[in-house]
């Protein structure tokens, strides 16, 4: 009986030593390639923003563009993938007022004038909130009668020396969004 045990255990691994190899396992498929579309590619407002040219303006990257239009004003709206913060929006409004209307009307309090964008510009910064680190506003009446206004959001803890360094490069930004003036 012992010698019949040893002859199936023996059989046994046999045939376990002679059963098919396994596959060697495989690598797995290769991430897609992720393609990032243009922000103009969202439309509206969009359209006069680039990646880019944001980037090379005030250095910062942004990955996703959202467009929305509300009566006749258009919005672009830049932010990172994964932070609602910073935020960069562009919002552009037909209109009929003047550079004189635009200075008494729109310019809001503490506004400095800016010199070399539109008809008339301004730029203001705002202090932080509970929700959002300190802003800055670059507003402008352009030359083909719409009115501007470009403002970036830092996240929450950014205070307003940030806001008033960022503010020139904003402007720099703004004149190569206004090209009806020239």
């Amino acid at each position: 009986m012992r010698g019949r045990l040893c002859l199936i255990g023996a059989g046994l691994l046999l045939l376990a030593g002679c059963a098919e190899e396994a596959a060697p396992p495989q690598s797995p498929a290769p991430a897609p390639k992720v393609v990032r579309l243009p922000a103009s590619a969202a439309g509206g407002a969009c359209q006069l923003l680039e990646y880019p040219a944001v980037e090379q303006s005030i250095g910062t990257l942004f990955e996703v563009a959202a467009a929305s239009r509300h009566g006749k004003t258009d919005t672009c709206v830049l932010r990172g993938e994964a932070e609602p913060r910073p935020e960069l929006t562009l919002s552009v409004t037909p209109t009929t007022v003047d550079a004189s209307i635009f200075a008494d009307e729109v310019v809001p309090s503490g506004g400095k004038s800016v010199k070399g964008l539109g008809k008339a510009a301004y730029r203001a910064t705002a202090a932080p909130t509970k929700s959002a680190g300190s802003s800055v506003e670059i507003g402008w009446l352009a030359g083909n009668g719409r009115l501007f206004n470009l403002r970036f959001t830092f996240p929450t803890g950014q205070d307003q020396d940030q806001a008033d360094a960022l503010a020139p490069k904003l402007v720099n930004l703004a004149k190569k969004i206004d090209t009806s003036s020239l």
